[in-house]
């Protein structure tokens, strides 16, 4: 829950009503101030650039997508830290988007604990309480542990690739990807694909 000298608001741009409705309330429940949109037009009505707020944004929406909203506010010179979220299918471009400055990204559906995390993790953003970046002679070192086969599958997932893509690619099974995947993110201390990208995009 954030601490209220260090209140921030999460702005939610989704199109889908039930999926928007479900995240507010979530966020609400845990003590976040949200505004809801139903797409990037109605977010850039609402937005108050002198608001401290992070944006959860999807990036399949009606009319402007998700990643041209990003492109609109690096423009307008607007930074504020953004948490995609999308389809499964969509992870080739929520790489993208990381690339492009969003802090984290989220596959639906979006678990409680995991969206609440990007979350606070925003808010460190936002009131400088981040953690800092692991220096890069700290990841070259993590990155000589992994083995050559782990190398590979490493320059596969920063593409946005799916297990069964990767499996196929190198005449593995779905489950050797796995736990080549486990072993990297053990090996470089990365929690996910995110953590991954920032590292090392």
């Amino acid at each position: 829950m954030p601490n209220s000298l260090e209140a921030f608001i999460v702005h939610v741009v989704e199109d889908d009503p039930a999926v928007l409705k479900s995240l507010c309330a979530l966020l609400q429940s845990h003590g976040y101030d949200t505004v809801a949109s139903r797409s990037a037009e109605h977010f850039l009505e609402l937005f108050d650039p002198s608001q401290k707020a992070c944006i959860v944004l999807d990036l399949r929406l009606p009319g402007m997508s998700g990643m041209q909203l990003q492109e609109r506010m690096k423009e307008f010179g607007i930074s504020v830290p953004i948490i995609v979220v999308t389809a499964h299918g969509d992870v080739p471009v929520a790489v993208e988007a990381m690339r492009a400055g969003a802090i984290d990204f989220i596959e639906k559906p979006a678990r409680a604990e995991q969206l609440l995390e990007a979350v606070q993790g925003a808010g460190d953003l936002i009131y400088g309480h981040a953690a800092p970046e692991v220096p890069k002679k700290i990841i070259a070192h993590r990155l000589s542990q992994l083995t050559e086969r782990e190398h590979e599958v490493l320059q596969h997932l920063l593409q946005g690739r799916l297990n069964k893509e990767i499996a196929a690619e190198l005449d593995i099974s779905q489950r050797t990807v796995e736990v080549h995947r486990a072993r990297i993110r053990d090996k470089l201390q990365a929690r996910g694909i995110a953590d991954l990208i920032r590292m090392l995009g």
